[in-house]
C-alpha cells in the first residue's frame, strides 16, 4: 500500500493550536497507568479497525510493533472486531495490517 497522507501532519499544519490542545490529551492518556503501552496500542488498532480508519491502522501497527507486539496479536486485535462491526473491519484492515507488520 502507498503511504497515505499523514492526517496529523495536516492537523498540525491548518490548526496548530487546536492540535497542540490535542496533544496535551494524548500524553495525559499516554501517562495514565492502567494500561501499559502495547496494549494501548493494541486496543486503539481495535476501535479503528472497527470504525474502518485504514490510516490509523497503518500508522500504529508499527508503533504496536516497535512495543514488542506480535503479528499474532495484531491479527487477534483485528479479529475481535467481528463481535462488534461483523467483517468489515477484518476484511478492510486486517490484510493492511499484516502487510505493514511484515515490512522489515
Amino acid at each position: 500500500m502507498e503511504e497515505p497522507i499523514n492526517p496529523m501532519q495536516v492537523f498540525q499544519n491548518e490548526a496548530s493550536q487546536v492540535s497542540k490542545a490535542f496533544d496535551g490529551l494524548i500524553n495525559a492518556l499516554e501517562n495514565t497507568t492502567g494500561l501499559d503501552a502495547k496494549t494501548k496500542h493494541l486496543i486503539y488498532i481495535g476501535i479503528k479497525a472497527s470504525l474502518d480508519d485504514k490510516t490509523a491502522v497503518y500508522y500504529h501497527v508499527p508503533m504496536a510493533k516497535q512495543l514488542g507486539a506480535t503479528r499474532d496479536e495484531i491479527k487477534d486485535t483485528i479479529l475481535i472486531t467481528l463481535t462488534v462491526c461483523g467483517v468489515r473491519g477484518v476484511a478492510n484492515c486486517l490484510p493492511l495490517a499484516l502487510e505493514i507488520y511484515d515490512k522489515p
